[in-house]
């Protein structure tokens, strides 16, 4: 799937990662979303801008979008590599996005 048609509340979320802006980054979910991330998951808009935050202060890196696939109707796999100051200094991560009612429901990311 080309990358334009990635669906615009998960561009939003990247973008608004990347620059490490957790108000429209927050925005692209939904009110009872989940993220799971390193094995740890959270639940509600509070915790997931609270992991957002912790996410943003504790290291630097920049992400290039490596694919995009469409399991379903609104299931989407994202593939990024990032490379930043954390340990490894390298990593390929898959984003698995769920989104209902255009907001993403679920995230979860993994190598």
């Amino acid at each position: 799937m080309p990358t334009h048609e990635l669906p615009a509340v998960i561009e939003t979320y990247q973008h608004a990662h990347d620059r490490r802006d957790t108000e429209p980054a927050i925005a692209s979910f939904g009110l009872d979303a989940t993220v799971t991330d390193e094995d740890t998951t959270f639940t509600g808009v509070d915790c997931i801008r609270g992991w957002l935050d912790n996410a943003a202060a504790e290291y630097t890196f920049t992400r290039t979008l490596t694919g995009v696939e469409q399991i379903e109707r609104d299931v989407y796999v994202v593939h990024n590599h990032l490379s930043g100051n954390f340990p490894g200094g390298e990593a390929d991560l898959r984003y698995r996005f769920e989104l209902r009612e255009g907001l993403i429901q679920r995230l979860d990311i993994a190598p």
